[in-house]
């Protein structure tokens, strides 16, 4: 039996990439996974992926921008896996680069499919988790946020730093719950990210120097085993907290 063992869990953006590996990851462990995201295509081959090794995995579609539909959505997860246990707002569609040049809209589409996003989906699980005795909650921020020179990552960066702050405002209130909430800043070799070092090796190479461990993390087990320890009972006591997962690059201090 694992850690997780009879535990239900939402993970949002999880059809591939870090996601997918946060999802792989709890259910390893034993939780059935709600598996999120805009393409069925790629939430069935994360649940094809689960399924072959035994594990139970559903696919919802879901955009979580669209934030009027997440209330439904959570009540139909919690009605096919009995409940929700586990809640992680890893979906995230903003834009990059410099300020000068980001449309309103474009910063707007940050914010709500990230804090606003993350915001609906964390009312929506806190009755469920609640009548389970508790739960907890994992988002998902980035080392941008305390970044020295933030250059074309300044939208990004201010929609994470708010769910920051929103996770940490969850944390103090739903405490006596039971309801955990802790962040994770990852940096992960994800298929973007992949796809930027085939592109650019000299650069990629470079960006993997200034990691202390010398590598950037897996999905799955280098993210996604962190976020199991982070929703297990081992870290019960650990709340309203950002963990960086980069292998030591930034500084939270």
């Amino acid at each position: 039996m694992g850690t997780l063992a009879s535990k239900a869990a939402i993970v949002t953006g999880a059809g591939q990439g870090v996601g997918q590996g946060i999802a792989l990851a709890l259910a390893a462990e034993g939780a059935d996974v709600a598996v999120l995201g805009r393409t069925m295509r790629k939430l069935e081959a994360t649940c094809g992926m689960i399924r072959d090794r035994g594990g139970r995995a559903e696919p919802f579609l879901c955009d979580v921008a669209d934030t009027d539909a997440v209330p439904a959505v959570v009540e139909e997860v919690a009605a096919r896996l009995g409940g929700v246990d586990v809640l992680v707002n890893n979906a995230y569609s903003g834009a990059f680069g410099p300020l000068l040049s980001m449309s309103d809209a474009d910063f707007r589409r940050g914010f709500l499919s990230g804090p606003f996003a993350a915001f609906a989906f964390m009312k929506a699980c806190h009755p469920h988790m609640k009548a389970r005795g508790g739960g907890s909650i994992v988002n998902l921020v980035t080392s941008a946020m305390v970044r020295w020179d933030p250059s074309t990552y300044g939208a990004y960066a201010a929609a994470k730093q708010a769910l920051r702050s929103l996770t940490r405002t969850a944390a103090a209130e739903w405490g006596r719950d039971g309801i955990r909430a802790n962040c994770v800043a990852p940096h992960a070799l994800s298929p973007s990210l992949r796809r930027w070092a085939e592109a650019d090796p000299a650069r990629a190479e470079e960006f993997r120097r200034t990691i202390p461990l010398g590598y950037v993390g897996d999905c799955e087990e280098d993210i996604g085993r962190a976020v199991v320890a982070l929703v297990g009972p081992d870290l019960r006591y650990l709340t309203g907290a950002t963990v960086p997962l980069d292998g030591g690059q930034a500084n939270f201090g």
